[in-house]
């Protein structure tokens, strides 16, 4: 009689379906630990950031402080973290089914914890994950248990900055680097996904990698803006005023202090001069405007060579600057193909974290008994395409209602068609 999923996990015979858990260790169940053992062995800390790992430090440093790079991120971000669900991959419906489906459900809302120790669900996992895929070009964790062993307890990640690899005396191996300790992470409760790997980048590539340049580019165009608004943005007066003339008889410690006194009279005038005042002075002081002459030209050159920069920025990161809300007039139609195109690409990512979560309903499904797989499923429908879809099927009816009216098809193949379009 052949072993149930939950019998295969209590013995360590698994089948090839389950390669994640095929481990070393005699019992597979064994090797998930609890939340608290495993957060006591990593002494994991939610945000915690060690030196020496530059380059995650500057993508998260641009994240944070570069307006482009940061809708960047929430863009693919949220895209990617589209509503979903898990579905059991079973062709029947009887009442095994509807309770490994009432189980996965309730997986989705306690898989994960956010550092503040709440429970907020799978949304929030799916969203922190594609963050930081997006920005380090790898996310990782261990997979959790209940003490008793009976179902999934939570995804703990870790932070992508400790995961090295040993490449010279154990190629392909990755390991946890914590206060000069390394942890194997060649084990069955850790799952790694990694964005555009290579040959020669196996731990990923963050989608920002094109982009520090540019951006620091980008920066010191709006630093020499700033500067330049601040010298010549507002209107300066040069104001020149001639000496009086000396008077008979009147000596030279005289006349210097009598002129400098009718200067600093005049400068406190000008300063202390309000926006409805006028000022009144004689006929030997002159008021200059220094500034440029063209501060338009000036300024729609700044605003095309940002644009510029903020579009490096945009097609370093794979995205429409429309996206971004940068629209310089692109027609509906247009709009809507390079959405089309953004949108292939978030499903390619969103095939990596679905296996993910296929990985953990798997897991959950074996630890309660279940002999059955589970699929996660994204929902990318969006609202923006509900009139072409609408319009499109109101076509297609009408289309088969004319060839049903005239006699080239009977009855039963007109509906046929019809309940498949919809």
């Amino acid at each position: 009689m052949p072993y149930s999923l939950k019998q295969r996990l209590a013995t360590g015979r698994l089948v090839e379906s389950y390669p994640a858990l095929a481990a070393k260790a005699k019992t597979p169940k064994g090797s998930f630990a609890t939340a608290e053992k495993l957060t006591r062995t990593i002494r994991w800390s939610p945000g915690d950031i060690t030196s020496g790992r530059f380059r995650y430090q500057l993508y998260r440093f641009l994240a944070d402080t570069v307006p482009a790079v940061g809708a960047c991120i929430w863009t693919w971000s949220r895209l990617t973290g589209a509503p979903g669900q898990f579905m059991v991959r079973s062709d029947e419906n009887n009442a095994t089914v509807e309770r490994a489906q009432e189980r996965l459900d309730r997986l989705a809302e306690r898989l994960y914890v956010n550092p503040l120790g709440s429970r907020v669900g799978l949304a929030s996992l799916i969203t922190e994950l594609s963050t930081t895929l997006f920005r380090d070009g790898l996310v990782g964790g261990f997979l959790t248990v209940n003490p008793d062993a009976s179902s999934v307890d939570r995804f703990i990640p870790v932070d992508p900055m400790h995961i090295q690899r040993d490449a010279d005396r154990r190629p392909g191996r990755l390991y946890l680097e914590l206060d000069n300790r390394r942890i194997d992470l060649h084990r069955p409760d850790f799952y790694l996904i990694t964005l555009s790997d290579s040959t020669t980048s196996p731990l990923g590539r963050s989608i920002l990698t094109a982009v520090p340049f540019v951006s620091y580019i980008e920066q010191q165009l709006v630093s020499d803006m700033q500067r330049s608004s601040h010298n010549a943005g507002f209107h300066r007066l040069h104001v020149k005023i001639t000496p009086p003339e000396r008077m008979a008889g009147e000596s030279d410690q005289a006349y210097t202090e009598r002129i400098n006194r009718y200067f600093d009279t005049t400068v406190d005038m000008i300063r202390s001069c309000e926006v409805d005042d006028n000022p009144v002075t004689w006929d030997n002081v002159e008021v200059e405007y220094i500034g440029p002459t063209h501060s338009r030209d000036i300024a729609n050159s700044w605003f095309m060579s940002h644009r510029a920069m903020i579009e490096e920025i945009c097609a370093g990161t794979n995205l429409a600057p429309f996206l971004l809300g940068y629209s310089y007039g692109a027609t509906t139609t247009w709009a809507d193909f390079k959405f089309d195109i953004v949108m292939r690409q978030v499903r390619s990512i969103q095939t990596q974290i679905a296996r993910f979560l296929e990985w953990i309903g798997d897991v959950e499904l074996a630890l309660g008994g279940f002999d059955l797989r589970c699929d996660y499923r994204f929902d990318n429908s969006f609202a923006y395409r509900a009139a072409d879809e609408v319009s499109t099927q109101t076509g297609q009816i009408d289309n088969i209602l004319k060839l049903y009216q005239s006699g080239l098809i009977d009855k039963d193949t007109a509906r046929e068609k019809a309940c498949r379009i919809l």
